[in-house]
C-alpha cells in the first residue's frame, strides 16, 4: 500500500518541481485545445484550493519536502481539527465546487478537462460528505476520529520521526514547536470524537481494545524514552546542533502531550462499556448510505455492494482454482487451497533467519529482484521516473504497527528518494513466495512508477501532484502484480507465481469481507473464517486486517476493482486499435496522466485510442 493521501491536497510552489514531463503530449492529436480563459479560471481556483490546504494542514509541505524558503512556516505548525476549522472547510469546499462549475468544461481538452474532472470529483465528494452525515471523522472514508488505526496518536510520531527533516537548527526548532502543537490537535480530536459518540458514533469494542493496548504502550513509557524525545535528540546530536533537545522535548512531552493523550485514552475507555461488537457501519447514522458513499470515495466507480460481494466471490473461486493447478506442480498437494497456503507459509525453507543477518539479507534479495526487472521496463513503458528507488527498513520504533510493506513518493524538489519501506519485525512474516509480488506492488512497476512519474509530469496543475484516489493507485499496484508475470519474472519460480495469485485471492478476499461486514451485516467472526480458510493466512495476520476494513470501509475494496478496471480499459483500446495497440504507450497514458478517478480515467484512455487512431 502507498502511504494513505487519498482524497487529500497538499502543496508545493513551482520552483519545487522537478525536470518537466508532458502528459499533454499522448493528447496532442485529439480533440480541438482548451480554450485559454477557462484554463485560466480554471488554474485559479485551483491555487486557491491549495494555498487553503496549506493552511489548513502544514503537514504536506513536510511530505512533498518544500517545506522551506517561503514555506518556512508550515514546518512548525500541525493541522487545525477544531469545530471551527472543520465548519470553515466544508464551508470552503461549497463555496470551490460553485466557483468550479462556472468553468465551462465543454471548452477543456485533453490533460485541461482531466484535471477539470478530477478535482470536481473530489470537491462533489466531499459535498456529499459534509450534507450527508454529522460526524466528523466522516470525511474521506474513515468514520472514527479515534481506533487503532486512525487518530493523531497513530499518525504524528511517525511523521515527526521520518518526514519532518532536521538538518539545522531551525529545523530542529520547529520539530519542538510541533511536538508543543501535538497536544492541542490531540484535544481537538477528543472534542470531536466526543460530539460523535453523542450522535452513536463509537468504534467496535475490539477496535476500541486494540486502541488502548496502543495506547498503555505509549504512556508505559518514560518521557525520556518517548520516540517524540529521542527522535529531535538523537538527529540534533547527529547534525551538531547545540541545544538541550532532549530536555526540552521531554518537558513539552511530559506537560503537553502525554496528559493529551491520557484524556484520549480515557475516553476510550469511558467508551468501552458501551461499545457494540457489531463490525459494520450499518449500525452508524445513516450507516448503510455510508457505506455506500465510503465505497464510491475509494473506488471512484459506481460499484454497488452487492457487485462487490458477487464479483469477490467469483474471483476467489477462479484464483483458487489457478492456485490449486501451480500448487500441485510445485509439490503441495493435500489440503483445500487454504491449507496448502498454511503448509507454504509453515515450511522452513520459506523463511529468512530472524536475525539482523537475516533480515540485512531479506532487503538484499529485494533490491536484487528490483535490479532484476529494470533492463525489462523499457519494452513496457515509454518514460520511467527520474527518482531513485531505496528499499529500507521499517524504524523499529513503529515496527509493531505498522504494515508488512508500504511507499513513500519522492519529493517534488527530489531530494528524498522514493522508499519502499519492508517490515521486519518478524521475518516469518514475510515468507519468500510473497516478497516478488510485495516488491512489484510497491517498487517497480507499481507505485514507484506511479507516484514518481506523478510528482515528475510538469504539465499537470499543482493541485493534481497531491490528489490521490486509492481506486487508481491501488488498482495500478495491483495490475502491477500481475504485469510482472507477463514481464517473465516468474519465470522458474513457481512459488512466487503462487504468491501472486495468493495476493490477488487475498484482494479478492477484501471484497467480500468488506461488503460481508458492513453491508451484508457479517460479524468480525464470521469475515475472519472466511478469510482463513480462504487464502490460509494465520489468524493474527487475519484479524489486523479483518479489524482495519472495519475502521476503514470500503477502502480494501479499491485494489481489486482498480485492477479490474485497468485490465479492462486495457482490453478496450487492444480491441479498438489492433495491431496500432501499444503497450508502452497504453501505460503511459495511464500513468502519465496523474493520478484520477476510475472514471475520468476511462476518458483518459479513449483520448489515448482517440490519439492512435489519428
Amino acid at each position: 500500500m502507498q502511504s494513505r493521501r487519498e482524497l487529500l491536497f497538499s502543496a508545493a510552489a513551482a520552483a519545487a518541481v522537478a525536470a518537466a514531463i508532458s502528459p499533454r503530449d499522448a493528447f496532442a492529436a485529439i480533440a480541438p485545445g482548451s480554450d485559454p480563459a477557462q484554463v485560466a479560471k480554471a488554474t485559479a481556483i485551483y491555487d486557491a484550493l491549495v494555498a487553503r490546504q496549506l493552511r489548513r494542514s502544514p503537514e504536506a509541505a513536510t511530505s512533498l519536502g518544500i517545506d522551506s524558503g517561503d514555506m518556512a512556516w508550515t514546518k512548525s505548525q500541525l493541522s487545525d481539527f477544531s469545530f471551527a476549522a472543520i465548519k470553515e472547510n466544508a464551508q470552503a469546499n461549497r463555496e470551490a465546487l460553485t466557483r468550479i462549475k462556472t468553468v465551462d468544461r465543454s471548452k477543456l481538452a485533453g490533460m485541461d478537462a482531466a484535471s477539470y474532472d478530477t478535482v470536481e470529483f473530489v470537491l462533489t465528494n466531499g459535498e456529499r460528505y459534509n450534507n450527508s452525515f454529522d460526524y466528523n471523522g466522516a470525511y474521506g472514508g474513515a468514520p472514527y476520529v479515534l481506533s487503532q488505526l486512525t487518530g493523531s496518536y497513530q499518525q504524528v510520531p511517525d511523521f515527526l520521526d521520518s518526514q519532518h527533516v532536521i538538518e539545522t537548527k531551525a529545523d530542529a526548532d520547529a520539530y519542538l514547536s510541533r511536538v508543543e502543537d501535538f497536544g492541542r490537535l490531540l484535544d481537538q480530536e477528543v472534542e470531536v470524537a466526543r460530539r460523535d459518540a453523542a450522535l452513536g458514533v463509537i468504534p467496535a469494542d475490539f477496535t476500541i481494545d486494540k486502541a488502548l493496548i496502543q495506547f498503555k504502550a505509549m504512556l508505559g513509557v518514560a518521557p525520556d524514552a518517548s520516540p517524540l524525545v529521542t527522535s529531535v535528540a538523537r538527529r540534533a546530536k547527529e547534525k551538531g546542533i547545540a541545544g538541550d533537545y532532549a530536555g526540552v522535548a521531554e518537558k513539552l512531552y511530559a506537560e503537553k502531550v502525554r496528559p493529551a493523550l491520557a484524556r484520549q485514552a480515557a475516553l476510550l475507555e469511558s467508551w468501552r462499556p458501551k461499545a457494540s461488537h457489531d463490525a459494520g457501519v450499518w449500525r452508524l447514522p445513516k450507516g448503510e448510505d455510508y457505506y455506500l458513499t465510503s465505497l464510491e470515495n475509494y473506488t471512484t466507480s459506481q460499484i454497488t455492494p452487492d457487485e462487490v460481494h458477487q464479483t469477490g466471490l467469483d474471483m476467489v473461486a477462479s484464483l483458487g482454482a489457478q492456485c490449486d493447478k501451480l500448487m500441485r506442480k510445485a509439490g503441495y498437494t493435500n489440503g483445500t487451497v487454504g491449507e496448502r497456503f498454511r503448509q507454504m507459509y509453515a515450511d522452513p525453507k520459506q523463511h529468512y533467519p530472524n536475525t539482523d543477518e537475516g533480515k540485512i539479507q531479506l532487503i538484499a534479495d529485494l533490491n536484487k529482484k528490483v535490479e532484476a526487472i529494470t533492463p525489462k521496463l523499457p519494452k513496457y513503458f515509454g518514460q520511467l521516473p527520474k527518482a531513485p528507488l531505496e528499499i529500507r527498513r521499517v524504524p523499529k520504533a513503529i515496527e509493531a504497527g505498522a504494515p508488512g510493506g508500504y511507499y513513500n513518493s519522492p519529493t517534488l524538489d527530489g531530494s528524498r528518494p522514493g522508499i519502499y519501506w519492508i517490515n521486519l519485525r518478524d521475518s516469518a512474516e514475510q515468507p519468500r513466495f510473497t516478497l516478488s509480488t510485495l516488491t512489484y506492488h510497491e517498487a517497480i512497476p507499481g507505485h514507484h512508477l506511479q507516484l514518481a512519474l506523478n510528482n515528475e509530469a510538469g504539465d499537470l496543475p499543482l493541485i493534481r501532484k497531491m490528489i490521490g484516489f486509492s481506486g487508481y493507485s491501488e488498482g495500478w499496484a495491483l495490475y502491477a502484480e500481475e504485469l510482472a508475470v507477463e514481464m517473465g519474472m516468474y519465470e522458474g519460480d513457481p512459488e512466487g507465481q503462487i504468491g501472486m495469485l495468493h495476493d490477488a485471492m487475498f484482494r479478492a478476499v477484501r471484497l467480500v469481507v468488506d461488503s460481508g461486514m458492513h453491508h451484508k451485516r457479517w460479524s468480525r467472526e464470521q469475515a475472519v473464517k472466511y478469510y482463513v480458510d480462504n487464502i490460509g493466512d494465520q489468524e493474527a495476520s487475519a484479524i489486523t486486517e479483518i479489524e482495519r476494513y472495519v475502521v476503514w470501509p470500503g477502502q480494501a475494496c479499491s485494489y481489486m476493482v482498480g485492477k479490474i478496471e485497468f485490465l479492462r480499459l486495457r482490453a478496450k483500446a487492444k480491441k479498438a486499435l489492433g495491431r496500432k495497440f501499444d503497450i508502452r504507450k497504453f501505460h503511459d497514458a495511464c500513468l502519465l496522466s496523474g493520478g484520477v478517478p476510475l472514471t475520468v480515467l476511462e476518458r483518459v484512455v479513449d483520448g489515448y485510442i482517440a490519439s492512435a487512431k489519428a
